[in-house]
């Protein structure tokens, strides 16, 4: 495909997302008549026309309709194609798009990059945090390589590796009265144990709450916070107690894991990518990484 055809689709999709010629020429930096010849052109070369123009806003035809997917899927593709062509097995170089939802970029993302970027300093890692069903159409749309969120009902076209299992427990400060604790605490307990906890947006706090119904206990909640990061730093400094993923204290002097009984139920953690994709030499190390963490015997 001729570079003025590729230019000719990111013109056209660039109209189609914003419904403008004005707003589409302004994003691609063009002059709107360039802009509005290009498609003209392809529109020419086509034989049909792809956009309504008699609107207030610019909508595709029927005709559109039909062909932008395809348009998006090639552009996708050769971009997936220039990355593998760019890709060095030796990892000298390249680059690794990641996302992840906000529970890992709290005890995960630290290790994983640090770790990548003193095996491979020549490998440029951009992150994302989002929302595991943001997540999943970042994949499918191949804005992101890989992520790493919670296994569940995926997405068709999404595939998942397990990687490890998260516990969640009771998370204190170094100076609180269960600090030194070893014994589970009965969840009864945490009826009068005031908790910062996550807000009611995060995956983490439903399964916190359903937890706590189940067993028929509501603790004083002092504090809610849509950070963990927030919650880390209110925990460290304060007599609350929180609940979140035990891995939080591994290299946190300041935390403290508490184990409850009946403890929490586990949940899968798994690295996601979307299916019969190329798979980078800096993906598979990646993998290899967190892997590595989850299970250092292995």
């Amino acid at each position: 495909m001729a570079a003025l055809e590729l230019r000719h689709l990111r013109y056209l999709l660039a109209v189609a997302e914003h419904g403008s010629f004005t707003r589409a020429a302004e994003e691609l930096r063009v002059s709107q008549p360039t802009l509005s010849q290009q498609v003209k052109q392809l529109e020419r070369s086509m034989g049909v026309q792809l956009l309504d123009r008699t609107g207030r806003s610019v909508r595709l035809t029927d005709a559109g309709a039909a062909y932008v997917p395809h348009a998006r899927r090639a552009l996708r593709d050769l971009a997936a194609a220039e990355r593998a062509v760019l890709d060095v097995a030796d990892l000298s170089r390249g680059g690794l798009r990641l996302a992840m939802t906000p529970t890992f970029t709290a005890y995960l993302l630290g290790p994983l990059a640090a770790e990548l970027h003193a095996l491979h300093p020549g490998i440029t890692l951009d992150v994302k945090e989002m929302a595991q069903g943001q997540l999943e159409s970042a994949l499918l749309a191949d804005e992101v390589d890989l992520g790493i969120a919670f296994r569940g009902a995926h997405l068709p076209g999404v595939a998942a590796t397990d990687l490890f299992t998260e516990t969640l427990g009771l998370v204190v400060g170094s100076g609180h009265p269960h600090a030194g604790r070893t014994e589970p605490l009965p969840v009864r307990e945490l009826a009068a144990c005031p908790l910062a906890l996550l807000s009611g947006d995060f995956a983490t706090r439903g399964h916190i709450d359903t937890y706590l119904a189940e067993h028929a206990v509501e603790p004083p909640i002092a504090v809610q916070a849509n950070s963990i990061s927030a919650l880390t730093e209110i925990v460290r400094r304060t007599g609350l107690a929180t609940v979140l993923p035990d891995a939080l204290t591994r290299d946190d002097d300041r935390l403290r894991p508490v184990p409850l009984e009946p403890a929490l139920p586990t949940r899968t953690v798994a690295l996601l990518r979307r299916e019969s994709t190329y798979e980078s030499a800096a993906s598979r190390a990646l993998s290899s990484l967190a892997r590595r963490w989850a299970d250092p015997a292995a």
